[in-house]
C-alpha cells in the first residue's frame, strides 16, 4: 500500500490505506452524496433511487473479492476507491482490476487525491497480476474523464442512448 505522499503546493500529505469495516460508513455517505454525478442529463432520476442503487453497488462489491482503498489528509477520511478483482471483462473473459466507484470529498477535489488513488490502484493491479485496470464513467463527467484520459485510460466501448 501506498504511504503518505504530497502534491506541490499542498502541504498536507495524503495517506492511501486499505479501508476496513469501519470506514463503511464514510463509504456510503461520501458515495450517497456524490453519486448524481454518475446520472446522465439523458435520464431523469429521482435522489432516492440514485443514492439506492449506489448502496446496491456497494453491497455487490463487498460481495466480491474486493478492496476499499481509503485516502486520508491528517487523519481523515477524504476519498475511497472501491475495487473488484473477479469481475474479468465481459466480452473477452480478460482478467481485470475493476474500479467500481471512486470518489472524494468536494471540498478536498482538484487536489490530486484521485490520482494518487488511481496510482495506488494500478500498484495494486500490477501486484496481483491483472493485466488492465477499468472503469466507467459518465459522459457528462468531463472532470473525471480528463483525469482518466490524463492517467493513459482509453475509451474501450460506448454506451449509447436515445431518449423516445
Amino acid at each position: 500500500m501506498a504511504g503518505a505522499r504530497t502534491r506541490p503546493g499542498m502541504t498536507n500529505a495524503i495517506a492511501i490505506r486499505r479501508g476496513t469495516v469501519r470506514d463503511r460508513a464514510f463509504v456510503v455517505d461520501l458515495g450517497r452524496r456524490v453519486s448524481p454525478t454518475s446520472v446522465s442529463s439523458l435520464r431523469d432520476a429521482l435522489a432516492p433511487l440514485v443514492e439506492g442503487a449506489y448502496e446496491r453497488l456497494v453491497e455487490y462489491v463487498l460481495a466480491r473479492q474486493h478492496d476499499i482503498l481509503v485516502a486520508e489528509v491528517d487523519g481523515a477520511p477524504v476519498g475511497f476507491a472501491l475495487l473488484i478483482y473477479d469481475l474479468p471483462d465481459e466480452i473477452t473473459l480478460t482478467e481485470q482490476t475493476f474500479l467500481a466507484y471512486m470518489a472524494v470529498e468536494p471540498d478536498w477535489q482538484r487536489r490530486g487525491i484521485a490520482r494518487i488513488l488511481l496510482a495506488t490502484i494500478e500498484d495494486q493491479a500490477r501486484k496481483r497480476g491483472l493485466p488492465y485496470l477499468s472503469l466507467m464513467v459518465t459522459e457528462e463527467n468531463a472532470a473525471a474523464r480528463a483525469l482518466y484520459a490524463a492517467s493513459g485510460f482509453e475509451t474501450e466501448r460506448r454506451m449509447m442512448t436515445k431518449a423516445l
